[in-house]
């Protein structure tokens, strides 16, 4: 009786200290970072608190296990990886995807201070001439990859890709060191960030696909295994 007495008490007080929250979270997994593991390797996701629908989205999703087991459907090197379509995971072979999702989508959130550098993790979405809100699909997104640019290459994004508008020096120094994906700024949602496994990033980016005209579906499958909450290091 003692012993239930005390974990008693102890799951009080824990919930107590970690409430739940309108939409399903608790407090205390606001604060985790995210683990996807890969058939090709681990990457941590760290998200961004000044885009809390994304982040609040993203993490009831890897708490339902929505991930669990879907493809990498989307691969370009020195672009992107895409993930996120739940009709990827029993998928055949050679077959198009990226039509899925939960049957919503979430509210732009763009945010002056984040941007496509490499590592970011930002939400996929349909095309301004149905979209012209930018919504974002409410579980594709992609991570940069991205490549290293140089001060003319960013001059020719912004005159050809960004229709005159200026990216801010400080944007401009990343990616002339890390580089990324300058043309996306502002029209897709980026919500985190990679904390580790840059190199896994580079191994799945780099991997034989079906070409553009066949989806950019790796041609042998890479799949998120499972995502999970972890606390922060």
């Amino acid at each position: 009786m003692r012993h239930l007495f005390y974990f008693l008490i102890f799951t009080f007080a824990f919930f107590s200290c970690n409430p739940k929250l309108s939409n399903g979270l608790r407090k205390n997994d606001l604060k985790k970072d995210v683990l996807i593991e890969t058939s090709m390797g681990t990457m941590v996701v760290r998200l961004s608190d000044s885009t809390p629908l994304h982040r609040d989205n993203f993490l009831k999703l890897v708490k339902q296990h929505f991930y669990d087991s879907v493809l990498f459907h989307r691969v370009i090197n020195h672009f992107m990886i895409q993930a996120g379509d739940p009709d990827s995971k029993r998928a055949v072979t050679g077959k198009q995807l990226g039509e899925g999702g939960p049957g919503y989508t979430v509210p732009a959130e763009f945010r002056s201070a984040l941007f496509h550098k490499k590592g970011v993790i930002a939400a996929a979405r349909t095309g301004d001439d149905v979209n012209p809100q930018k919504a974002s699909s409410g579980s594709q997104f992609y991570i940069v990859q991205g490549k290293v640019f140089t001060e003319a290459g960013l001059d020719s994004v912004e005159t050809y890709r960004l229709k005159g508008r200026k990216l801010p020096a400080e944007h401009r120094a990343v990616y002339k060191t890390l580089g990324g994906t300058p043309h996306l700024d502002q029209g897709y949602t980026v919500f985190g960030e990679l904390v580790s496994g840059f190199e896994v990033l580079d191994s799945i980016a780099a991997v034989p696909t079906s070409g553009r005209q066949a989806g950019d579906r790796p041609l042998k499958d890479v799949r998120i295994i499972k995502m999970s909450l972890v606390k922060r290091k």
